[in-house]
């Protein structure tokens, strides 16, 4: 057998894990790539207590999903320590890191990052303009210097040492970083459908009443954007889940 063939062979049968916290931030077009790539999508369900492996050896690629916890749970969300041993191993081991969100906050923070409350929750559609780095940035070719994302965090991080600025908006200086040339910390949300919004709109009403956003005009403008959004978010996962090979 070549040596070709057994890399392929080794490709299409590998896993990519990925964390998702709550039931209503699945990995949405994320996992629509990973599929796609040839990988199973191996899928740790930390909602339904299934328990955070701390070893990223023998995995293809790591996603690391959104969540309501803030990395100043990690005291008393014992999982979230175990993620941050997890993404650790995957940097270790040169293994790709998609960190989306909460996890993006976990990638900054496994980096010596500080992760901080922000001044007001950024939820909703904003635009995101992507900085110098962004535009050089291999898995952003696709996208345009500015267009509108997904957003709904309260906290936000500091540029890891050594990481690359990728990404900011309005409301937040740093929205996407690149460590090295696989890890990804994106705090605004590539990977949602029209579902996904209306399942994040169900689950934390109490935000969106405290913000003052209407859950009929978000689901609403999901409609309008997402046409523009997913080719982008498409290239940027499908590109990712190249780095591995």
């Amino acid at each position: 057998m070549s040596t070709y063939t057994e890399r392929r062979r080794s490709y299409m049968t590998a896993e990519c894990l990925i964390v998702q916290h709550v039931a209503a931030e699945p990995p949405g077009l994320i996992e629509e790539a990973v599929v796609a790539a040839g990988m199973t999508a191996r899928t740790v369900r930390v909602f339904a207590a299934e328990p955070v492996p701390t070893d990223a050896t023998g995995f293809r690629g790591l996603v690391v999903m959104g969540g309501p916890m803030g990395v100043a749970d990690v005291g008393r969300l014992p999982h979230l320590r175990a993620e941050m041993t997890l993404i650790e191993s995957a940097l270790k081991h040169d293994i790709p890191v998609m960190g989306v969100c909460l996890g993006s906050q976990l990638l900054a923070a496994a980096l010596g990052s500080r992760v901080t409350p922000g001044p007001a929750k950024e939820i909703g559609w904003h635009p995101v303009t992507l900085l110098d780095g962004g535009q050089r940035d291999r898995l952003l070719t696709a996208a345009p210097p500015r267009f509108n994302a997904f957003h709904w965090h309260g906290d936000v991080f500091d540029l890891p040492p050594g990481a690359v600025a990728l990404a900011r908006s309005e409301r937040t200086p740093l929205q996407a970083f690149r460590y090295g040339e696989r890890a990804y910390g994106f705090l605004f949300h590539l990977e949602v459908t029209e579902a996904i919004v209306g399942q994040m709109v169900g689950a934390f009403p109490d935000e969106l009443a405290e913000a003052g956003i209407d859950g009929d005009t978000l689901r609403g403008d999901s409609r309008t954007h997402l046409p523009e959004l997913q080719p982008v978010a498409r290239s940027v996962f499908s590109k990712w889940t190249r780095l591995g090979t």
